[in-house]
């Protein structure tokens, strides 16, 4: 596999030149990261090569021991609590198991518990305990705990001293971050690419929300590609998420689109090869990894209906409780529910373009007639209230009080890159630009299903 051929030597001369401007103002872009994220060629021997191997450590201290600390006592000693003494109990939460079960046991009066959780509601919610998680007791020689930990997530620990007045606080762990780079061609769908070249999935969405405005990620085809140089954190050596994407490539029915992430004057965006913003007014779509099941049309036979009607709307069919997002920033000016609509919410957004939402299971959050909603944020959700075969969200797109078809407007875009660092700007993108267009797309599995 040669995909990375002459992209070191790339990197190495450009290091000296153009990118410098990069780390003067940019300082999170760590371009020796990126080197150390770039296989040497000869060590690519197949698509599993693309990323190192973990360390054969024992597979269940990996399981919550940072990278450094190979035992119970170390681990704890590492979050700062005192082990000389104390029997070191682990388990994991059993299901339907609660707070009082797992401290009862360890001889916790319910009245010491009681006061923990009213105390501490802000640091912990006992209902967040889920099954499977693990913990720690600390006990003393009367078998009585004095320290409860809790994973609450991969980076997250809550920490339960129970001598004298009970309290609790978290204790982070340490996050790595380290830069890396992404390519494929898709065949079926971002997802799937992203899995079978041994990425993260989590990526998919992140490049959804990078070229939101951009490419409309519910009508990707096959053969449209993509390449990315972005961040991914880690905790004892397993990835815990998606960090910024620094810069990114997507060919969508052939049309390129490049996305660069800039800061001027403590705002941070996407822009494009000419410094343009990626946003616009409007999202491509209310849903995320959907299909489209009905378009806009003048007439389409109605399946509980039986007969033929406009649909002045698009259909998107997804599964039940899968998040609504208002397209733009507006104002609700109907939360409601009609035999037809079932539960919608209508979104007026400035005097020309107006939004609806109709068929939710219910609504989101404060979501009601007068809220001011912010682009991207959840209204609802999906369901089939009103005249609905199935689950799915009907959207509709009004301009100047007239339903049209969404995907034949174009919106402004928002502030481009602004005039006193547009010059900064394109040595700096115009550097990057030359590391996304050198990588090579990786060889995978469905290349030699085509």
């Amino acid at each position: 596999m040669k995909q990375y051929i002459g992209i070191i030597g790339l990197i190495c001369g450009l290091l000296a030149g153009t990118l410098l401007f990069q780390f003067l103002y940019h300082d999170d872009f760590n371009m020796a990261s990126l080197t150390m994220a770039i296989p040497e060629q000869d060590t690519l021997q197949n698509e599993q090569d693309t990323l190192p191997e973990a360390e054969p450590d024992d597979e269940e201290e990996q399981a919550y021991l940072p990278g450094s600390v190979k035992s119970e006592t170390e681990f704890l000693d590492y979050l700062g609590l005192p082990v000389n003494g104390y029997a070191i109990h682990e388990d994991v939460v059993k299901k339907n198991e609660v707070l009082s079960d797992i401290l009862g046991n360890c001889n916790v009066p319910y009245s010491v518990i009681d006061e923990l959780v009213n105390k501490n509601k802000k640091v912990f919610d006992p209902k967040n305990i889920k099954p499977q998680k693990t913990y720690f007791v600390l006990c003393n020689a009367a078998q009585k705990a004095t320290f409860w930990v809790y994973e609450e997530t991969p980076t997250n620990y809550i920490i339960f001293d129970l001598r004298g007045t009970p309290y609790a606080y978290s204790c982070e762990k340490d996050i790595i971050t380290t830069l890396k780079l992404a390519t494929g061609i898709i065949h079926n769908s971002l997802y799937v690419t992203l899995s079978n070249n041994n990425l993260n999935p989590a990526l998919a969405s992140e490049l959804a929300k990078v070229f939101a405005y951009s490419v409309d990620f519910f009508k990707l085809q096959k053969g449209d590609k993509f390449k990315a140089i972005f961040e991914e954190h880690y905790v004892d050596g397993q990835s815990v998420g998606i960090g910024n994407i620094k810069a990114a490539y997507f060919e969508h029915r052939k049309e390129p689109f490049y996305a660069f992430i800039y800061n001027q004057d403590d705002y941070t965006g996407y822009f494009d090869e000419d410094g343009k913003s990626l946003k616009k007014a409007f999202l491509k779509s209310p849903l995320k990894f959907t299909r489209i099941s009905s378009k806009y049309t003048q007439k389409r036979f109605h399946p509980i209906l039986k007969r033929y009607k406009p649909h002045l709307g698009t259909d998107y069919a997804a599964p039940p409780g899968t998040p609504v997002m208002t397209i733009g920033d507006g104002t609700i000016v109907a939360a409601a529910y009609s035999r037809g609509n079932g539960n919608f919410v209508k979104v007026q957004h400035n005097g020309t373009y107006t939004t609806q939402y109709l068929h939710l299971s219910r609504f989101g959050r404060g979501i009601k007639r007068g809220v001011r909603v912010k682009q991207g944020q959840v209204i609802g959700y999906v369901g089939s209230t009103g005249l609905a075969t199935g689950p799915h969200l009907c959207f509709r797109f009004w301009k100047n009080g007239k339903q049209v078809d969404p995907y034949r407007e174009k919106p402004a875009r928002a502030e481009p890159v602004r005039k006193k660092y547009l010059e900064q700007y394109r040595m700096y993108s115009d550097s990057v630009k030359q590391i996304l267009d050198t990588l090579k797309y990786q060889i995978q599995t469905e290349d030699f299903a085509s």
